[in-house]
């Protein structure tokens, strides 16, 4: 990342953080750059930032500032996916695994970034093409959910077409690294170092004998065909839904390397959020 003359902001849909505008506004004017936002997102806001359309934030953006939660990170991923504008994440709000700062920790953030005091990290996404075409991208995990009153997510997984296994569970995930500490966590998954290149199939409450999750490398490709005996069933990308799915259907998932890149300042590693976030300590046996 050269100098930065373009910063593009995403915001949560409620939480606002005037004073962190500010501050990025503030910076940028210092240095005769320019802030650019969504018209709907930055027209709540009394603030100098250009609004312009989704196409242009991305195209001219140096710099994307997600402010919000985990969320609000997701989709400025999504939004940027294939692009190399690096992301910086600010926590409004509850402890996130994404963000990077609260919004105490900005401006010397931002100070960091013009001595080229950061790393730039990687995040690979999963992508598959629904049945009506549309390609779908998320960072954290797609999951078949079962409706409620519907039949179970009944899913055949092949791996490069071989089959390996039929689940029987509320959800089937699909999880990146980055989303082994979201849904996949709860249904049971590991905790993935985000430096490993795969992804995971977990089933979430499986009605099978076999409810184990899968490991795949990020070169290999998991298909899923929602079985006759399924209900139908929600496609959630990234908790967002995204249409849905019916017995007979087929979704092709395969991973993607680097699909966004992520500012790093090195204060906190993954290690550390994953222990306070999900609250990691030993047995009572081990104290």
């Amino acid at each position: 990342m050269g100098l930065v003359s373009t910063v593009g902001l995403v915001l949560h849909p409620q939480r606002d953080s005037k004073e962190a505008i500010d501050t990025i506004v503030e910076w940028a004017r210092g240095r005769d750059g320019t802030v650019l936002g969504l018209p709907d997102e930055v027209g709540r806001i009394d603030c100098s930032a250009i609004a312009v359309d989704t196409t242009t934030l991305v195209k001219r953006a140096d710099l994307l500032v997600s402010l919000g939660g985990d969320g609000t990170m997701l989709r400025t991923m999504r939004l940027i996916e294939g692009h190399p504008t690096p992301i910086l994440g600010v926590n409004l709000g509850r402890l996130g695994f994404l963000a990077e700062i609260d919004v105490e920790g900005l401006s010397p953030a931002l100070s960091s970034i013009d001595n080229h005091e950061y790393t730039v990290e990687p995040r690979m996404a999963v992508q598959a093409t629904a049945p009506d075409g549309r390609k779908i991208t998320a960072f954290n995990d797609i999951a078949l959910v079962r409706i409620p009153g519907d039949g179970l997510s009944a899913v055949a997984v092949s791996v490069y077409g071989h089959p390996f296994v039929r689940y029987a569970a509320d959800a089937l995930i699909v999880a990146t690294s980055t989303g082994s500490t979201a849904y996949s966590f709860s249904a049971g998954g590991p905790i993935v170092s985000p430096n490993v290149e795969g992804f995971l199939v977990v089933p979430a409450a499986a009605h099978t004998a076999f409810n184990r999750a899968l490991v795949l490398s990020a070169d290999e490709e998991v298909t899923l065909d929602v079985l006759p005996t399924s209900g139908q069933l929600a496609m959630e990308v990234d908790g967002t839904i995204g249409g849905y799915l019916s017995p007979g259907d087929r979704l092709t998932v395969t991973a993607v390397r680097g699909a966004a890149q992520v500012v790093r300042l090195g204060t906190t590693n993954f290690y550390e959020r994953a222990r306070r976030k999900l609250r990691v300590n030993g047995s009572a046996e081990v104290d």
